[in-house]
């Protein structure tokens, strides 16, 4: 049920007002109008029965003692007979019928009756008052007083005008005051409005309030003690709010929250981008709008029909394919419901574990091969081998040939350990790639005799980088042995080092067996080969790359391998330059 307004109550008030003093006025000047003609009625039946018991003169005509009668009352006077025949009139003679009047009927049965009824000739009310009186020698009469009712009604009529006009000046002396009233709480209410509809403004305390003690007064003193509180609620609100946006903002999880309708009431910029959708999320857009999923729909509706958390790993199509783990719970406020989830990318850590496991394998792989030949070659030699002289010295070498991996594997599984916990020795210092290249050419140059290869260098200037010289060293050496083992016979490496603005590019080429195309993303994999047999023919560990790589980007550098199967490999190593 609505409220009341002061108008509406001040209207329905002067109405009820008006109403209550019109109905008053009428009902005393009825009561006035009733009154006088009771009086009256008294006033002609007491002179009616006074004329009843009068004795008549002698000798006098019944119409002069009418006459007589009526001057001395003042009062129309008739005589009827029983035969309702008017025998004397002070006004008239001869009426007729009259035995059908109520007040004549009434004087009849012994009583006294009276009327009120309209005189035929003048149209003029008259009160009538019979009674019945008894003449010496004839039948009973029936004497009948008149008297007009024209003065009553007139004083009864000026009075109501009276009561109507002083009804009139009341309403209107009460309008004014109400109408100032009711303008003066307008200008408070409107006060304390405008007062509460600014509580939030930071120059609150300074605005304008109705004083008084009254009701509205006390209202505003109400509102003043209270603003500086509310402010500071929503400031506590705003910084909270802000604090938990910022929060949620700079996750690097996604975080959705969506409403019972499944529109999006919140979205980081982290979800944003992971689906691709445009920053800032518009809200109140429905789900599917921001991600066509249907395992991520089904989630979210799980939620907001049971209440209960869920936790999945999903696969969204919209993120390349990325991997999330998804907690998914009821979120509950207030005024509405909804649910909120948060998405956690596992893309890496699957990715990680699958080279863990790869890695696992793959060492395990390698690691078989030689220890079950040594173990082979060992239990040949304790079997009675030591004895022949033929085989047991080529029983010995495979041993140590295999040992000699299983110690190159290693050495190698320590360097990556090592670079990949920076563990790496000493701190980057300048490094002279000329030294550098230098030092591996002369290491595998050996190597490249036997086999006929031939190394060309180019002419290096002396550019300098940051980084360790060993580990540098290292990275040219195993681009270079590569390059040397897997090459043809009478084949040749050319090897270029150039300064290329803030940065350094060397090249190793070589006119080798090449890289099938498949095989090039992979190929700084561990333990990868494109070609196992003869890698491992050659002594490879499947590391070399790997290590390159992970040295090479340490230095902030990359590398990069362009093959054609049959055409030979160039290797690209791009190395800041000192500054």
């Amino acid at each position: 049920m609505s409220t009341l307004t002061v108008r509406q109550f001040l209207w329905i008030a002067f109405l009820l007002l008006a109403a209550c003093l019109f109905a008053t006025s009428v009902y005393v000047a009825n009561f006035v109008e009733q009154a006088q003609v009771d009086n009256l009625r008294t006033q002609l039946a007491a002179e009616a029965r006074t004329f009843a018991v009068e004795p008549v003169v002698v000798g006098e005509s019944l119409e002069n003692w009418v006459k007589t009668a009526a001057r001395h009352s003042g009062s129309r006077i008739t005589v009827v007979d029983q035969d309702g025949v008017a025998v004397a009139d002070s006004e008239s003679v001869a009426e007729t019928g009259a035995t059908d009047r109520p007040e004549i009927q009434s004087a009849l049965r012994g009583g006294i009756g009276s009327a009120i009824d309209r005189d035929s000739r003048t149209d003029a009310r008259f009160l009538y008052v019979a009674i019945s009186m008894h003449r010496a020698g004839s039948a009973a009469t029936v004497l009948r007083l008149g008297e007009s009712l024209e003065p009553v009604y007139a004083t009864v009529a000026g009075l109501r005008y009276r009561l109507f006009g002083a009804a009139l000046l009341t309403l209107t002396l009460v309008a004014l005051p109400a109408i100032i009233f009711r303008r003066s709480i307008a200008g408070r209410s409107a006060l304390l409005e405008s007062y509460a509809e600014q509580l939030l403004e930071p120059d609150i305390a300074n605005r304008d309030l109705p004083g008084g003690e009254d009701e509205l007064g006390l209202v505003a003193q109400s509102l003043r003690r209270t603003a500086p509180r509310i402010q500071e609620l929503v400031e506590s609100l705003k910084t909270e709010g802000a604090r938990r946006e910022a929060i949620l903002a700079s996750m690097v999880e996604g975080v959705l929250a969506v409403d019972k309708d499944l529109r999006v009431t919140f979205c980081n910029n982290s979800f944003a981008r992971t689906v691709g959708a445009r920053i800032p999320v518009t809200r109140g857009i429905t789900l599917l709008e921001l991600v066509r999923d249907p395992e991520v729909l089904e989630m979210m509706t799980k939620v907001l029909s049971t209440g209960e958390r869920v936790e999945r790993r999903l696969t969204l199509a919209a993120a390349h394919a990325h991997s999330f783990d998804v907690l998914a719970g009821p979120l509950a406020g207030p005024a509405a419901t909804g649910a909120l989830a948060i998405f956690h990318d596992v893309t890496e850590l699957e990715r990680l574990e699958r080279v863990r496991k790869d890695f696992v394998a793959n060492v395990s792989h390698e690691l078989r091969t030689p220890l079950a030949a040594i173990r082979g070659y060992a239990e040949t030699l304790l079997a009675g081998a030591l004895e022949d002289q033929e085989n047991n010295r080529r029983f010995v070498e495979v041993i140590d040939s295999q040992a000699m991996r299983l110690t190159n594997i290693a050495s190698d599984l320590l360097t990556l350990s090592e670079l990949e916990s920076s563990e790496a020795g000493t701190p980057p210092h300048s490094v002279s790639v000329r030294a550098a290249l230098g030092a591996a050419l002369r290491t595998v140059e050996s190597s490249a005799r036997l086999r006929g290869v031939q190394l060309r260098c180019e002419p290096i200037d002396d550019i300098r980088v940051t980084g360790q010289d060993l580990r540098l060293e290292q990275v040219f050496v195993n681009l270079l042995d590569n390059a040397v083992k897997f090459n043809r016979p009478n084949g040749e490496v050319r090897v270029d080092a150039r300064a290329a603005g803030e940065r350094v590019c060397i090249t190793v080429a070589d006119t080798g067996i090449g890289i099938p195309s498949e095989d090039l993303p992979r190929v700084f994999e561990r333990f990868y080969r494109a070609d196992k047999a003869r890698s491992r023919e050659m002594g490879g560990t499947g590391l070399g790359l790997s290590i390159v790589k992970h040295v090479v980007e340490q230095m902030g550098g990359t590398v990069m391998v362009e093959s054609r199967l049959g055409e030979g490999c160039r290797f690209t190593v791009v190395i800041p330059r000192e500054t």
